[in-house]
């Protein structure tokens, strides 16, 4: 589901299945979003196929161990079901203003199943509550994979044309919502909501 705020800069994503699912959707939106606003250049991407779909992957050896790090944890905390959403946040270099926030909302189907295949670890979090998935036991199809995966790349291109021009050299900023309970690695620190200034 995405829905844009009335400023624009704001958007949310639905994000729902097994750990492995949800980690794989947020990095490809990941991707997805830093290629269209333009955060890195075109050129350091490539096209790859995942569950049968073409999606863009970052090139960059720095920002892949960066988001390799990143997912490792997320996939640890989305095991035991302490994440409730998860943000990715667009900034001026020069300003540091928030100019975007993209929050994906994100509903796991039995996490602590998923005790295979998950990759844990780095940068900041928030604090909220946890939410927990139902429908045990089922399985999603290699086509619905594919369909959903596809229809979140579409909600990102799509709202993407709603968006103004970024007008300066930007970074961006991950955050993870999770709740009390949440372990803390070191190289992780709580963060501030990054909120856009002046949005309603």
């Amino acid at each position: 589901t995405l829905c844009l705020k009335d400023d624009e800069k704001t958007s949310e994503i639905t994000l729902k299945g097994s750990v492995d699912i949800v980690s794989d959707f947020f990095f490809a939106a990941i991707n997805s979003i830093l290629y269209q606003r333009g955060i890195y250049e075109p050129e350091t991407f490539k096209r790859e196929s995942k569950y049968g779909l073409t999606v863009l992957t970052s090139t960059d050896k720095g920002l892949l161990r960066y988001l390799e790090a990143v997912q490792k944890q997320v996939e640890q905390w989305l095991m035991l079901g302490n994440i409730q959403r998860l943000v990715v946040v667009v900034q001026g270099v020069d300003s540091m203003e928030t100019l975007e926030r993209w929050q994906f909302n994100v509903t796991v189907e039995d996490p602590k199943m998923e005790l295979e295949g998950g990759e844990n670890a780095q940068p900041n979090i928030s604090k909220s509550s946890t939410t927990n998935g139902s429908a045990k036991g089922y399985t999603k199809t290699l086509k619905e994979i594919h369909n959903e995966i596809q229809a979140i790349i579409r909600q990102i291109t799509a709202s993407v044309t709603f968006l103004p021009l970024l007008q300066e050299p930007c970074t961006f900023d991950l955050l993870v919502y999770t709740d009390k309970a949440a372990e803390l690695p070191k190289k992780w620190a709580d963060s501030d909501p990054c909120y856009i200034l002046n949005s309603s």
